[in-house]
């Protein structure tokens, strides 16, 4: 920036020529800074200076003061020019509107991937679980092949014990299924975020499915 520049009044009068709408001294300050290096106090004396000198306008609103562009310089625009750009506008707000939505939707998607397994992941699960299957089988086929084998009274009993864990089991992870899905409404993050936010473990963390009755 020159010396005789240095003030921010010509930079100042292109801007608010440039943008044609109100500004306080803070906005254009604020607007300007990075680009000039403009300080506050030379925004407020360059803006004053404008004003007095006819440049810009100005408007006291309580403490504060409003500057603008002199609308005199402008050409002036005919009804159907207004109407035209009144028509425009609608026009943009509603492809606005229904980029929003889009962008809303395509959120929603990319959380919904971000919280599901990667493919990797599931084969390496699966993996897991075949391997565990395996163990479990092997070890269902010695108990089987014992001779040691409980009475059926106490097979019974067993069964209908176990059957009451399970419907408990199913109960409360229907229950933590419920809660965690009516505050996902409104949780911003994803659900796999959410679970190690809040410390949830669920059986799938420590490969566990819940037996049929």
């Amino acid at each position: 920036m020159s010396k005789k520049d240095s003030s921010g009044v010509a930079q100042i009068l292109a801007y608010l020529n440039e943008k044609n709408r109100p500004y306080s001294a803070q906005d254009v300050f604020t607007n300007l800074q990075k680009q000039f290096g403009l300080g506050k106090t030379a925004v407020v004396k360059a803006m004053d200076q404008l004003a007095q000198e006819g440049k810009i306008k100005e408007k006291v609103y309580g403490k504060q003061k409003i500057y603008f562009a002199d609308q005199s310089q402008f050409a002036d625009v005919s009804d159907a020019e207004l109407k035209k750009m009144d028509s425009r506008i609608a026009e943009i707000s509603a492809e606005v509107q229904t980029i929003s939505q889009s962008c809303r939707q395509l959120d929603t998607e990319l959380k919904e991937l971000n919280s599901s397994l990667t493919t990797a992941e599931m084969k390496s699960q699966i993996q897991e679980l075949q391997t565990e299957c395996s163990g479990f089988k092997e070890r269902l086929d010695k108990i089987k092949s014992a001779t040691n084998h409980v009475t059926p009274e106490e097979r019974a009993k067993v069964s209908k014990e176990r059957e009451t864990y399970v419907k408990e089991w199913r109960k409360r992870k229907r229950l933590v299924s419920d809660m965690v899905g009516s505050i996902l409404e409104g949780y911003p993050k994803s659900k796999k975020q959410f679970m190690e936010e809040a410390g949830i473990e669920t059986d799938e963390d420590h490969k566990v499915t819940m037996p049929n009755i």
